[in-house]
């Protein structure tokens, strides 16, 4: 029996898809530093396990479609924190920003259409435009340049009739590029002018380094009403298994339709909601602390790789990642030798190939992304041996 060409055509993650070889490799007995990932090893605040421990319901009811009431008066707390507006009616709890990110799609596109989204990109966009029959089309920003969005004449020559929306992250996952206003101040000019959507992923926004502003676009007044905020606290709090992210738009007609799909899988998870809400009461100390370790993560593996030669890298502004030119032809190859071929007194490192972050092929073939989500020893341990093993493998290849 034939699947259908949607999912055939979806590729498999550039994050998880040599999770066959990480096992392997694990079942020789080598030790595997996992820089592929960015999954958080901070531990997420006890407040949260505190939560399910006091919950005395005796059964596990299904929530609101839209969110738990309080945990979206939270959320509303936390933005008035950053001078941002939002009431409830503006806000649904969805599982994760991964669902967020879906639901927006399939509620401003129909099929065939749109979205122009800068390359390199977090992988999972395309894969949920695909699941929506959507296109991606890139504008592509490069290394050398910092990632910095390019003109605006460079970014509307790939604007047609079926074009609906622009989605960019701020701060960047695969790139750390934090964007200036002078950069978000094109978008509005853009979406005002070509009547589109700007969708805004917000998740990475508390880790912002070297003192460098970060400016929210629900700051851009002028295209309230065409914003969408994609936020979520499994970065923020490394409560990713739970699975609580949202959307969050001043335009009552998207989040209105929106609802319609949250009513559709009836609800966000019920405990992690309430345990969500006791994350964002956390005291603000903690979250300045994990900012400051990711930092100083940062520092080390950013200067680690700068001492390996003949490697091209931008030194990021936020989040926890990093995109690394190699000389080398072919990342994937490199990924897949660096666990089956090599080893460093019985040690090796964990990849992500970053030709997955882009959408126009090619691009990306000779560069890996790094998270820097594992301790500071470790991102040593893991410079030197990302040095040896290129050392030895272009002797090889």
């Amino acid at each position: 029996m034939k699947l259908s060409n949607r999912i055939l055509k979806m590729q498999y993650s550039p994050i998880r898809k040599l999770q066959h070889y990480v096992d392997s490799a694990e079942r020789r007995g080598i030790t595997l530093h996992k820089l592929n990932i960015g999954q958080p090893d901070i531990e997420t605040p006890k407040e949260f396990f505190e939560a399910i421990k006091r919950f005395n319901e005796k059964t596990l009811a299904y929530s609101n479609s839209q969110g738990n009431s309080k945990l979206i008066q939270e959320f509303i707390n936390y933005y008035k924190s950053l001078n941002i507006s939002f009431e409830e009616n503006e806000i649904v709890i969805t599982n994760g920003g991964s669902e967020a990110i879906q639901y927006i799609i399939t509620t401003i596109c129909d099929n065939g259409e749109n979205i122009l989204i800068p390359e390199p990109f977090y992988t999972n966009y395309n894969s949920f435009c695909e699941m929506s029959n959507v296109e991606v089309i890139p504008f592509l920003t490069k290394v050398e340049e910092a990632f910095k969005l390019p003109k605006k004449e460079e970014i509307t020559k790939h604007i047609n009739s079926k074009t609906k929306a622009i989605m960019i992250a701020n701060p960047g996952n695969p790139t750390g590029r934090v964007y200036t206003l002078e950069e978000l101040k094109i978008l509005e000019e853009i979406v005002e002018e070509y009547d589109l959507f700007l969708i805004v992923d917000e998740v990475y926004r508390e880790f912002v380094y070297d003192n460098i502003e970060f400016i929210s676009c629900m700051k851009l007044q002028k295209i309230h009403n065409r914003i969408i905020l994609i936020d979520s606290i499994s970065k923020r709090y490394s409560a990713c298994g739970a699975r609580i992210g949202l959307v969050a738009s001043k335009n009552l007609d998207v989040m209105n339709n929106i609802l319609k799909l949250c009513q559709a899988r009836l609800c966000s998870p019920t405990l992690e909601q309430i345990s969500a809400i006791a994350l964002l009461k956390t005291p603000k100390c903690y979250l300045e602390k994990v900012h400051d370790e990711y930092e100083e993560r940062r520092n080390i593996l950013y200067n680690g790789l700068k001492s390996i030669p003949n490697l091209t890298l931008y030194r990021p502004q936020g989040a926890f990642y990093i995109i690394v030119r190699l000389p080398i032809k072919d990342a994937d190859d490199f990924a897949i030798w660096l666990l089956e071929s090599f080893s460093y007194n019985n040690e090796s490192i964990v990849v992500a190939p970053a030709a997955g972050f882009y959408a126009t092929e090619g691009l990306g073939r000779n560069e890996i992304r790094i998270s820097y989500c594992v301790n500071k020893e470790t991102l040593k341990k893991a410079t030197k041996i990302l040095m040896l093993a290129l050392n030895e493998y272009l002797e090889t290849h």
